[in-house]
């Protein structure tokens, strides 16, 4: 279970996050409350370890800007989180090794996700960074087969339950392990339970499955996610 925490501000939360487990840390440089700038990510991104995969946040910005954002920060890969086409993702893809792409459960566009050839779909509420839960079942409408990662409202308490009815291959957690009443600070107890009953619920439920693959590969991805985009035709329909 590839599991990443998002909404990173600061070298401590990043580090305690790395050393609980986390897969992934994610960075905001789209409009947010958890926004960051790029030389402050860039600081806390060189005291990670390599095989730590840093994921940077956009919305409904230039692909110039964020390729530039990515080389400038030394990020692994890149979140489109906006209304961004798949032509402006192939541009960030030059820059990015690993590429996600967001959409609102329910969306009309998840029918054409793999004109943007990204490596995984990320599937969040309608309004992102509330920390709302959506109706799971709408995770239906993504084609099979394709890599998904789950986010919205998910907490220590309800990703069992996420991960259950959705079987996504990895799960995204940003206001569900804050320090309450601070988005800038994460919890290492919030976070700690929250790998925990991740972990748990994969090895349970999904077991030996290929959504269980958190190995990494040289390039500090996961293992499969890698430098080229995923082959969703080798997956079927």
């Amino acid at each position: 279970m590839f599991i990443k925490i998002c909404g990173i501000t600061n070298e401590e939360d990043a580090l305690t996050a790395v050393g609980l487990g986390a897969d992934a840390l994610g960075f905001v440089f789209a409009p947010s409350v958890r926004q960051v700038t790029p030389g402050a990510a860039r600081d806390i991104v060189k005291r990670l370890p390599p095989d730590v995969l840093t994921v940077g946040v956009f919305r409904d910005q230039s692909p110039a800007e964020v390729s530039r954002t990515v080389l400038e920060v030394g990020l692994s890969g890149a979140q489109l989180h906006g209304h961004e086409t798949p032509a402006e993702a192939a541009e960030v893809r030059r820059a990015a090794k690993v590429l996600i792409v967001a959409f609102p459960a329910g969306d009309p566009g998840l029918a054409h996700v793999d004109d943007y050839h990204a490596d995984a779909v990320l599937l969040d509420a309608p309004a992102p960074g509330a920390g709302h839960v959506f109706d799971w079942s709408l995770a239906e409408s993504i084609p099979l087969g394709r890599r998904v990662i789950l986010a919205g409202g998910l907490t220590a308490t309800n990703v069992a339950d996420g991960i259950a009815t959705v079987r996504p291959w990895g799960v995204d957690v940003s206001t569900g392990v804050e320090v309450p009443g601070d988005p800038l600070r994460k919890d290492p107890v919030r976070m700690h339970e929250f790998i925990k009953a991740a972990r748990g619920a994969a090895s349970s439920l999904l077991g030996g499955s290929p959504f269980d693959d958190d190995a990494f590969d040289d390039g500090g991805a996961p293992r499969g996610f890698g430098r080229a985009p995923f082959d969703w035709a080798e997956q079927g329909d």
